[in-house]
Order: structure tokens, then C-alpha cells, then sequence
């Protein structure tokens, strides 16, 4: 049987610094740790099986994100998948005094999030906390600028309506 090729140093040393970013990245995705887990492992396993070929070593983020989103939009796509109820957790806040009341809006945010289908949550993603441009998010979600501007406006608008809130819609996404 083949054996496959061991990804050289430079990958173990990229992974273990983006790995807990990627990871979160997923969260906000898909709303569920376990899920988030497998998804992160998809991406990383594309770019150890890729990373021979990678050109531009700088642009080792947008690769891994291109396939943590195109592995996440695929996975939607899967019958059983939306089958399925997740309940998601909320991430670790730091400590703080009103942390209660962060964790009730962070919360609260997580759930409308939920609530997006996947192509807008993942357009929210791309362009609100990875701070994508539209050409960017459009690149990686393989469409138009006109559809990633079009599904950003409808999640936005869709989330000010699940939240009742007009100005912490994208400061959330953000944080």
C-alpha cells in the first residue's frame, strides 16, 4: 500500500499557529464545536495534501479558509446534515464584570446566526470576521460580487430583525 507523503516542518509550525483561529472561523459557521472540529481537520488536510503545490506561502490563510467554507457549504448541501439539530455553545469570554450580560447577547447572536442559511452565514463570515473584501468573499464562495453584496444585505437585514438591534448586528460578528 502507497504511503502519503508526511507534510514537511513549515506545515506543522503553520497549523499550530492558525489552528485555534481556523477553528473558530468554523464555529461561526456551522454553530457547533464537534462540527467546527471536523471542519477545521477537512481544511488543514487539503493543505497538507496540497502543500507541495501551493505556490505563495503568504496566501496560506485565504487557502485554508477558501476550503474550511467550501467544506462547510458542502456539508450543508448533505441531506442528513440538515437533518440534523445542533446546539451550540457559547465561546469562552474572558472574565469581566458584566460578563453575564455578554454572554446572554453573544448568545443570543449565535442562535440568529444560526438561523441564516448557509450561503448567507457564510458570506457574514467571510466579510465581517475575516474581514474579507467583496471581491475576496466573492473568490471564495466561487460567485459573483453582486451575489456575495446581495446575501450580505439579506443576513444583515434578517439578523437586525431576529435581534431587534440595528447597531450591534455587525460589532457582533465582529468581535
Amino acid at each position: 500500500m502507497p504511503r502519503e507523503p508526511v507534510p514537511p516542518p513549515e506545515f506543522d509550525d503553520y497549523f499550530a499557529a492558525r489552528r485555534d483561529a481556523v477553528r473558530r472561523t468554523a464555529f461561526l459557521l456551522c454553530g457547533d464545536w464537534h462540527w467546527a472540529d471536523d471542519l477545521t481537520q477537512a481544511a488543514f488536510m487539503r493543505l497538507a495534501v496540497s502543500w507541495g503545490r501551493v505556490q505563495d506561502h503568504g496566501a496560506l490563510d485565504a487557502f485554508v479558509r477558501t476550503c474550511l467554507v467550501r467544506a462547510y457549504l458542502s456539508e450543508t448541501r448533505r441531506a442528513w446534515r440538515r437533518r440534523e439539530l445542533t446546539h451550540a455553545e457559547v465561546p469562552d469570554q474572558p472574565a469581566g464584570p458584566d460578563d453575564a450580560e455578554r454572554s446572554a447577547a453573544r448568545a443570543a447572536f449565535t442562535a440568529a446566526l444560526g438561523q441564516l442559511p448557509p450561503r448567507q452565514r457564510a458570506v457574514l463570515v467571510c466579510r465581517y470576521y475575516q474581514d474579507l473584501s467583496v471581491a475576496a468573499t466573492a473568490e471564495a464562495l466561487r460567485c459573483s460580487e453582486g451575489t456575495v453584496k446581495s446575501h450580505a444585505a439579506r443576513a444583515l437585514a434578517r439578523l437586525k430583525e431576529l435581534l431587534g438591534d440595528d447597531e450591534g448586528v455587525r460589532h457582533d460578528i465582529s468581535a
